[in-house]
């Protein structure tokens, strides 16, 4: 393996989901804009989607030398017990597959590093002088270390979650209240509060998850160790969060985003899916801004019974709706068939609810001029495109941090209103023994709820107009950050020379 002066940077993706893949794949585009060379190493699953997304980005991006490449490096899934293809935690069908994943993914780690080091064939063409793992890579320390180069961490969170979290951690606030539904506040950008639940806390606080203790210290000693922090986000959205991150954690954080912008959100008519065509086909027959786009993320499935509740609401509001809905096949039948009769899947221009059950342009829906309001399950990836195309929101988290993120949106950005979700929806890390099982699961937010929202969302009176108004600034520091002498800009250039 050579040895080279010039920057070349290692981004290893982890592969909790799609969610943590493609932002990570977007800073690599971002940095080989800035003329570094940039290889991406994921697993032979989530290959294609990474080198698709290098295929689009915006400038065409060369590929060797000071270009970007992808690797694929088997996963050993079977080795540790697991189905074939279960590359990513959102394929996994099972909570006892969690423990057998991360197994994988250290066996997974054995293998990047002889990669990494040259030991065998394939390996990397040159040294690397920067990695940048995603946040359950925890063996890339020791890696990095003995590369002699800098590592940083990659949470796919936002810097006022992550700043959140280091309260938690070293203060435990959420010790001190008597039941999981009690609120308490975690003073960390005063004078704005961030009231929450213990239950509503990621999963690092939650008193079991399904992947053990084991992972979660790891993650925490990896955290504390690792030399900074890059983080999707533009140091003017978060009132500072990211310089108090560096001042609680004593690290580098380096804010490189909004990493969707990366790509122009226009879609190439020759190479789009036959849902996203059917998507922009319909948004073309609306008026400006008066479609409600609804999304809860790669990973967001709700139970059924709320999914129904939701989908009344929807259905009878007085806004056309393009509702992407995960999961679908996997519905009871009463509620396939409720989707069937009730909403239209076809596209036509009358169609007033368009279901979209597969893969929806979610960065060209949102800059479409039709579309008024975003209700999101506030992952922070779909809370920074929100954010770059302008968008004001109405908020339903799930789980992870979207609880705190629902805070920063609505009560410090001023740009979205809460639906009002107190209780967080059951995943495959806090499932319990009847996951995937629809008993007892009764729908915590009722039609009228979800009405409510919808009206302040797309509210046309004085406080719609502000909402909207705060949106569209945050859009325009959003795009001037990453525009040359930018705070996005700067910090990109600072992750590219963090070498020397």
């Amino acid at each position: 393996m050579e040895r080279t002066a010039e920057p070349h940077l290692v981004l290893i993706p982890w592969q909790g989901g799609i969610s943590h893949i493609i932002p990570m794949t977007d800073i690599g585009c971002l940095l080989t804009s800035h003329g570094a060379a940039v290889t991406i190493i994921t697993t032979p699953a989530n290959a294609p989607l990474v080198q698709s997304r290098v295929d689009r980005a915006t400038p065409p991006l060369p590929r060797g030398g000071a270009g970007i490449a992808v690797a694929a490096i088997p996963f050993p899934g079977a080795e540790a017990g697991l189905p074939e293809g279960c590359e990513r935690l959102d394929l996994l069908r099972s909570p006892a597959d969690v423990p057998r994943f991360f197994d994988a993914n250290r066996r997974f780690g054995e293998a990047v590093a002889r990669y990494c080091r040259g030991a065998g064939a394939p390996s990397l063409p040159c040294r690397p002088t920067c990695i940048v793992a995603g946040m359950c890579h925890s063996w890339t320390l020791g890696l990095a270390r003995e590369l002699g180069v800098p590592c940083y961490i990659f949470h796919g969170f936002g810097a006022f979650a992550l700043l959140c979290i280091e309260h938690l951690f070293k203060h435990r606030p959420h010790e001190a209240v008597a039941s999981p539904d009690e609120l308490f506040d975690i003073p960390v950008l005063p004078p704005f509060e961030c009231r929450v639940s213990r239950r509503q806390l990621p999963p690092h606080f939650l008193p079991s998850t399904s992947m053990g203790g084991g992972p979660l210290q790891e993650m925490r000693e990896f955290d504390v160790a690792v030399d900074g922090v890059v983080v999707n986000t533009f140091e003017e959205l978060e009132h500072g969060s990211t310089a108090l991150l560096a001042a609680a954690t004593g690290k580098k954080v380096l804010a490189v985003g909004p990493v969707s912008l990366s790509r122009s959100p226009s879609l190439d008519p020759k190479a789009m899916s036959e849902d996203a065509r059917r998507c922009m086909a319909w948004l073309d027959t609306k008026a400006s801004k008066s479609v409600v786009y609804v999304s809860f993320g790669s990973a967001g499935c709700m139970p059924a019974a709320q999914l129904v509740q939701l989908g009344m609401a929807l259905v009878s509001c007085p806004w056309p709706v393009l509702w992407v809905v995960k999961g679908a096949e996997s519905l009871p039948d009463d509620a396939k068939k409720w989707l069937r009769e009730n909403t239209g899947a076809d596209g036509v221009a009358d169609t007033k609810c368009l279901v979209v059950r597969g893969w929806a342009p979610q960065v060209a829906i949102l800059a479409h001029p039709a579309v008024g309001g975003f209700l999101t399950h506030c992952g922070w990836g779909s809370t920074l495109e929100a954010v770059a195309a302008g968008m004001p929101m109405a908020t339903w988290p799930l789980f992870a941090e979207q609880f705190v993120n629902e805070r920063l949106i609505v009560d410090v950005l001023g740009v979205g209103v809460s639906v009002g979700v107190a209780k967080p929806t059951e995943n495959i890390l806090t499932a319990s023994k009847t996951y995937g099982s629809e008993a007892e699961m009764e729908a915590e937010v009722g039609v009228e709820q979800v009405m409510e929202a919808l009206e302040r969302l797309m509210d046309q009176g004085a406080e719609g107009e502000e909402r909207r108004r705060k949106a569209q600034e945050l859009k325009l520091r959003a795009k001037g950050a990453l525009e040359k002498g930018g705070s996005s800009y700067v910090n990109l250039e600072n992750l590219i020379h963090s070498f020397v």
